[in-house]
């Protein structure tokens, strides 16, 4: 096995043990997020809520649950420092075990389209935070929607093209 690869599969390592840690601790804070004997989700409020249940949502949320909530965003944050970097690793890793010119490029650019995604998932939760102060939300709705698309979009895409790649055990 190469340096290179080395290198990556130990970033990718530690970036899973702080992914996991992360996502631990964000799955344990769940179950407090009710709102009028109804629970919400995170997956939630990033895809299919419409405005008017989001904003249902930050207006009636008790001071318990908006700590809860801030407590959950603000380990999403850390949840992102594994995850991105975590793909952009995979990303590297397959890299590292290919020879072909055109999927050398192709993975260096998934891994580095990995930080745009990361940038996504920090403007996604401005957009939480802010709402969550202000209880309203104006016309950027439909563009944190864009944004929360785009951030999906990149890391499954930089995963799904790296993980098969790295199943394969010959260099291509």
């Amino acid at each position: 096995m190469n340096h290179e690869y080395i290198r990556w599969k130990k970033l990718f390592l530690f970036c899973l043990g702080i992914a996991i840690a992360s996502a631990f601790c964000m799955k344990w804070m769940e179950n407090d997020l009710w709102v009028e004997n109804e629970r919400f989700t995170i997956i939630g409020l990033e895809i299919y809520y419409t405005k008017e249940k989001v904003i249902a949502i930050f207006s009636s949320i008790n001071d318990h649950v908006k700590t809860i909530l801030r407590y959950h965003l603000t380990f999403d944050f850390a949840f992102m420092a594994g995850v991105y970097p975590g793909i952009a690793a995979l990303c590297m890793m397959a890299r590292a075990k290919r020879n072909s010119a055109i999927l050398k490029r192709t993975l260096f650019i998934a891994a580095l389209l990995q930080l745009i995604a990361w940038a996504c998932d920090v403007a996604e939760n401005y957009f939480l935070f802010k709402w969550l102060i202000q209880k309203q939300i104006g016309e950027e709705f439909l563009f944190y929607h864009i944004i929360v698309f785009f951030k999906w979009f990149i890391a499954l895409t930089g995963a799904f093209i790296s993980i098969p790649l790295l199943l394969f055990r010959r260099r291509v």
